[in-house]
């Protein structure tokens, strides 16, 4: 029943959002975003409240935990996003309608790597200490990146699709197939979904593990970051102005992540609370976020 709960309200946020508010090309203001990720995040927390009274405290903190560090991510991955709309020139009114089938997208291969993840974990539990491992390197690999040396063109899966796939260069509509003297030929705009699909796999081998480092239930596993990504459409409108603005978002990133690694090493060593574990994940992030609006500023002057 708690499947099919979860699964209904999925379901009838997605019908409302692009059925009834967004079934034509538009540029979603940044009023109309900030509304819904204010409905996405109430659902979420309705969701965790019900846990907290369901199941306890440990349970809801776990999902509140896995939420906000989704989330964070999430953030970075809009980053990507910009300049992928700025290579390809993406006008604004098409750009939330890629990011919903690119999020519908991610919601299939997110189901698919917990799967996977929760199948490996429960045969070779030591696969924890690998996912600890990887999460620290992957902490460090964050920390040495730079957004500026993201080439959109040089996508692999990109290349791929232009060298099977004809392309009508030349279509500016919303649609991401027409047909062309009987032909049936892709838009630029399906070329973009193609990449923005290719980089949230590349980010979930990231976010995956992290979460399992919070938490082997497979059910807060999903629920947590599927209710994160699915307010990523209208969060990517909502930050889109203050991406020049969270200088040091990619230093919290990469220190939570490291944490998180550090936490499942030490597991046998070190017991860490939900609730301690919890106010590091957000005292780190918020920590990043509030330097990124205020150290700015005090060096110019």
């Amino acid at each position: 029943m708690l499947w099919a709960g979860f699964a209904l309200v999925i379901v009838l946020a997605l019908v409302m959002d692009l059925g009834l508010f967004n079934r034509q090309p538009r540029e979603l203001r940044m009023r109309e975003a900030g509304i819904w990720v204010g409905i996405w995040v109430l659902l979420a927390a309705a969701f965790n409240g019900y846990l907290f009274q369901r199941y306890g405290s440990a349970k809801g903190l776990e999902f509140t935990q896995g939420y906000f560090l989704e989330l964070a991510l999430s953030a970075d991955n809009l980053f990507v996003f910009l300049i992928i709309f700025s290579y390809f020139r993406v006008p604004r009114a098409f750009q939330h309608r890629i990011l919903f089938w690119g999020i519908l997208g991610a919601v299939v291969t997110r189901g698919l790597f917990i799967a996977i993840g929760a199948a490996a974990i429960h045969r070779f539990h030591a696969i924890l200490y690998v996912l600890g491992a990887f999460l620290i390197y992957a902490a460090i690999k964050i920390l040495l990146q730079k957004n500026e040396d993201i080439d959109p063109s040089k996508n692999p899966l990109l290349k791929l699709f232009r060298r099977l796939v004809p392309v009508a260069e030349d279509e500016t509509g919303p649609r991401f197939t027409v047909r062309r003297e009987g032909r049936l030929m892709a838009t630029p705009l399906l070329a973009v979904l193609i990449v923005v699909e290719a980089v949230d796999v590349t980010f979930a081998v990231d976010s995956i593990p992290a979460i399992f480092g919070i938490t082997t239930d497979v059910f807060i596993v999903l629920t947590s970051n599927i209710f994160a990504i699915l307010g990523l459409r209208s969060l990517f409108f909502l930050l889109s102005g203050l991406a020049k603005k969270l200088l040091y978002l990619n230093y919290g990133i990469a220190a939570v992540l490291a944490f998180i690694g550090a936490k499942i090493m030490l597991g046998h060593f070190v017991t860490i609370s939900v609730l301690l574990s919890l106010g590091i994940v957000v005292g780190l992030l918020g920590l990043a976020t509030v330097a990124s609006l205020v150290l700015p500023q005090r060096l110019k002057k």
